[in-house]
């Protein structure tokens, strides 16, 4: 476990569990009623599941979710809020990334994550969304004093089933790089049978173990769709000891906001 020497910021964080689907302009209205929330708690950041607002597919139209994160962007900065947004995006080099986008309360992009183990599936690990999204290195990010990581997924419990590269630690990686904090979206599959219920175990104990392995705050948030379906794994705040400090409920669209002393 990574030794932290002091308290150096407190942040409040808020995270939306929507019902994430392939409709971009109902994807904008469910994070509009996060950053609605996220403004009423008095939070810093809002957080948002794996392809929340472009859909989790890399066959979206491209100008239409450019379009709506300019307008999630300037929603958020009229409540002086910052985001971690999940969301795929072409970038100006024409690749496609799954992505957490980093802007602070002001609206300026801080820069952004891209899923680092992008999923095979799980008959074949070389077959999948792994041939889709570009990958880009592993970067922190700084909301004022505070330094802050993002992970997406499958970056953080690296299901050897999925995964057809080693493990390579990535959140004791964003650690080691002085990030406090772990930004999390989370898209995840789920059917309601035995399997779900086996994953949902696996995703839980990895995000508690991971936190207390490498001192650090995780914020984690799953799509809800479909909503009469539990959540793949769990969404809220785990602490640097790897105890659930808030967990929302576990189906349906919710919100959450904790104060994080870092």
């Amino acid at each position: 476990m990574i030794e932290r020497e002091k308290i150096l910021e407190s942040i409040r964080v808020a995270a939306a569990q929507i019902a994430v689907t392939h409709d971009i302009d109902g994807n904008v209205a469910a994070i509009e009623r996060g950053i609605d929330y996220a403004a009423r708690e008095g939070a810093d950041i809002l957080l948002t599941p794996e392809g929340s607002l472009s859909g989790y597919t890399h066959e979206f139209d491209a100008a239409r979710a450019e379009a709506a994160l300019t307008f999630v962007r300037q929603r958020a900065r009229a409540e002086n809020i910052g985001l971690a947004l999940g969301t795929c995006f072409v970038e100006a080099n024409h690749a496609c990334y799954n992505q957490v986008r980093f802007y602070n309360a002001e609206g300026a992009f801080l820069g952004f994550h891209s899923k680092t183990l992008t999923c095979g599936s799980m008959s074949d690990p070389q077959q999948g969304e792994i041939n889709h999204y570009a990958v880009a290195p592993l970067s922190t990010f700084d909301l004022g004093d505070l330094r802050v990581g993002a992970l997406i997924c499958n970056d953080l419990w690296a299901n050897p089933q999925c995964t057809p590269m080693p493990d390579p630690h990535l959140t004791h990686q964003l650690a080691q790089r002085n990030a406090r904090v772990i930004f999390h979206a989370v898209n995840g599959g789920r059917s309601g049978g035995e399997w779900s219920e086996v994953a949902w175990r696996y995703h839980e104990s990895n995000l508690r173990m991971r936190a207390q392995a490498s001192g650090v705050w995780i914020v984690t948030v799953d799509s809800c769709h479909p909503t009469d379906l539990r959540c793949s794994s769990p969404s809220g705040v785990v602490n640097p000891q790897g105890d659930w400090v808030c967990q929302t409920a576990s189906m349906g669209e919710q919100f959450f906001s904790f104060l994080i002393e870092a």
